[in-house]
């Protein structure tokens, strides 16, 4: 409302009138007035969420729009940057169960720009909720990171673990049959396979796991393979890597684990916290091992080579094709190996505790790398054991409470 000049009002009775001699200056204003709010609303209407309506929620020519389930872990938040780094439309759905909205935050604060990340706080066992996901955001392609990923709590909590993997997935193809999303690519695991005989693992190996988070990965790629059967205009990677080491050499993301999973957590973790004193030494878990020194073989992946293979992945699904490739070095390290490279990293003699096996453990897994070599052009090319882990030790140090220090 326009408040009235006060020189062009007169009081009678106690009730105000307008003087008929100002009404033509008024009524410009007003005139004024309504074509302002008029050219606001025409703005407003071709401004992004007007209306409930948002950049995430239409197809646009040139612009690819990935949801990253997951994207808040610590490899779904390193994907997540690089595809922001490569000009993709990102959506991060994640529970934060084991996610951490600081990493969110961090890729927030690298790409602030309209239309380009938005995060949902979600959890993707949730039928209603995956589905309005769906309904509400046009996505292009999905990158299928969530899950829970501890073999050992997998053989305490296995139900867990088969609603989390196994269940889910099932949900996210549901999904994407429904909206019309048709490139899928998938985040499995070497632990599909067991304890093979044969060393190194191609992806023809016979998939035998033995603990209830390769069991589950397995069902879950069983269910994609008999999905996209019936399906010929589905492009679907299947990603089995290995252990995952390293973060952002940059320094802007790292892994930060709930301080109530480190007993179950990557060996690369647990031996930064013995490092910083948060405990007292570094727990190996089995010696008796068939192997030169009796410590466990493992194929160490550094994670910025992992995100690459994602998005070459990405880049090569093509529709009615699916494409299942080993992720790794090539290169089997035992415990031991990769225990002497944690303490030239850190440059701490940490305290080594010797203790029998854990549950569900092989004695020796690595990769043969070449199919993903020839047919999606990629290699490994952090594999010095000590630079990935002296990476990861410079945020870790800078870090030392995860995303809630710096």
């Amino acid at each position: 409302m326009i408040p009235l000049n006060r020189r062009a009002s007169q009081t009678r009775g106690g009730m105000e009138y307008f003087d008929a001699r100002r009404k033509p200056h008024n009524v410009g204003k007003v005139i004024a007035a309504l074509v302002l709010t008029t050219l606001c609303i025409f703005v407003l209407k071709q401004s992004p969420g007007f209306g409930g309506s948002s950049v995430f929620s239409r197809h646009e020519p040139g612009v690819t729009h990935v949801l990253v389930t997951g994207g808040a872990g610590y490899i779904g938040s390193h994907a997540s940057l690089r595809l922001l780094k490569d000009n993709y439309r990102v959506t991060i759905v994640d529970n934060l169960s084991r996610g951490n909205m600081g990493a969110v935050k961090v890729l927030q604060e690298l790409f602030p720009q309209p239309g380009r990340l938005q995060f949902i706080y979600a959890d993707l066992g949730d039928q209603k909720t995956v589905n309005k996901i769906f309904a509400e955001n046009a996505f292009d392609a999905v990158m299928h990171f969530a899950a829970v990923a501890y073999v050992g709590e997998s053989t305490l909590e296995p139900l867990r673990y088969y609603h989390n993997i196994t269940s889910n997935t099932l949900l996210i193809l549901e999904a994407m049959a429904s909206h019309g999303v048709k490139t899928l690519i998938y985040s499995s695991t070497c632990a599909t396979y067991g304890e093979p005989e044969k060393m190194p693992i191609v992806e023809t190996t016979r998939q035998l796991p033995i603990n209830p988070y390769g069991k589950a990965k397995k069902m879950a790629e069983d269910i994609i393979l008999d999905f996209t059967k019936g399906r010929k205009d589905m492009a679907v990677m299947i990603l089995r890597y290995f252990n995952v080491i390293g973060s952002d050499p940059e320094g802007r993301l790292g892994e930060a684990p709930r301080p109530e999973l480190r007993e179950h957590g990557r060996i690369s973790g647990a031996c930064f916290d013995a490092a910083l004193g948060i405990i007292p030494g570094l727990k190996v878990k089995g010696t008796d091992y068939p192997t030169t020194d009796g410590t466990c073989i493992r194929d160490y992946i550094d994670v910025t080579d992992l995100v690459d293979a994602h998005v070459k992945a990405l880049n090569k699904a093509e529709p009615s094709k699916v494409g299942i490739y080993n992720v790794g070095t090539g290169r089997g390290r035992s415990v031991k190996e990769f225990v002497d490279a944690c303490k030239k990293a850190t440059g701490v003699n940490i305290k080594i505790e010797y203790l029998s096996r854990r549950p569900g453990d092989y004695a020796e897994v690595y990769s043969d790398p070449t199919k993903i070599n020839t047919e999606l052009n990629w290699t490994a090319q952090y594999t010095d054991l000590k630079e990935s882990l002296s990476v990861a030790w410079r945020w870790q140090k800078s870090h030392p409470r995860g995303y809630g220090s710096n």
